[in-house]
């Protein structure tokens, strides 16, 4: 299959980034791309005051265009995030659309990005966003796909589990920062795609100085050896790569990690099965 990675820099305004992503999904389109994929709020500026100004529900004229588009288009559509509102909530939430513009997953941010390095970044989600409690996984002609959003990838037994549940590729739109990105970026995405024989895909926001956070960048594919296949810089772009996801397959039998779990000294429960959204 054919994946493009979007990494833009984001607008003020849900309007100006929607017009934008649909030059470019026209663009990814014609270069025969199977799935796009956005960044991590891709509607709206990755500040507090502003998840709050732009918060939308799942009936909102954003998510329906990006709908419209995927179905346009014929192509599957990983909506980044959004700031999403239910009730009194606001959650930070990746939508995907399948080629017929349907909703097939939700994921809500389940890990919340609370963190204050000193000299360098500060940034509290939980001072809006509620998090999450799922686990989401998405079914595709391709096979079975993953998705997380930006910090839940921190938490391996997390990302084990969706290994677990069948998925060979896992979805991570992401916004690492200047402080947390130059070390841990690429290393967190190969420990996780390396650990769970998954290929690891994330997608960032380019660089923008002018904002008040300022996004790493550098989206990335990761093959279930570990290996980097391809990465951006920190400017906007478009990464479209092919994978072959039979690989997974191939190496877990070449290198049976998972099979070698000693579940007799540890295990991992799962959930609930899972609703029709594709969560867990």
């Amino acid at each position: 299959m054919k994946i493009s990675l979007i990494q833009i820099k984001i607008a003020e305004t849900p309007e100006e980034n929607l017009k934008k992503i649909k030059s470019i999904l026209i663009q990814v389109k014609e270069k025969g791309t199977d799935m796009a994929v956005l960044p991590e709020m891709c509607a709206c500026p990755y500040e507090n005051r502003a998840f709050v100004q732009y918060a939308m529900k799942q009936e909102s004229y954003f998510l329906k265009e990006l709908a419209q588009i995927a179905k346009q288009l014929e192509i599957y559509l990983v909506a980044g995030s959004v700031p999403e509102r239910e009730g009194s909530n606001i959650y930070n939430t990746s939508f995907v659309f399948d080629f017929k513009g349907r909703i097939i997953a939700r994921h809500r941010k389940a890990h919340l990005f609370d963190i204050a390095i000193e000299g360098g970044q500060k940034f509290m989600e939980s001072d809006t966003f509620v998090a999450g409690d799922s686990l989401t996984t998405f079914y595709t002609p391709w096979g079975m796909f993953g998705l997380i959003i930006c910090y839940d990838i921190r938490f391996p037994e997390y990302v084990r589990l969706l290994a677990l549940k069948g998925a060979k590729v896992v979805i991570t739109p992401a916004a690492f920062n200047m402080s947390t990105g130059p070390c841990h970026w690429e290393l967190t995405f190969r420990a996780r795609a390396l650990d769970n024989q998954v290929f690891m895909v994330g997608c960032a926001a380019a660089r923008d100085l002018e904002a008040s956070y300022h996004s790493w960048g550098h989206s990335i594919v990761i093959d279930p050896w570990g290996s980097v296949l391809e990465q951006l810089d920190e400017n906007e772009g478009i990464l479209t790569i092919e994978i072959d996801i039979s690989k997974v397959d191939k190496i877990r039998k070449e290198l049976p990690l998972l099979l070698h779990r000693r579940n007799d000294l540890y295990n991992i429960i799962l959930g609930d099965p899972g609703d029709e959204h594709g969560r867990y």
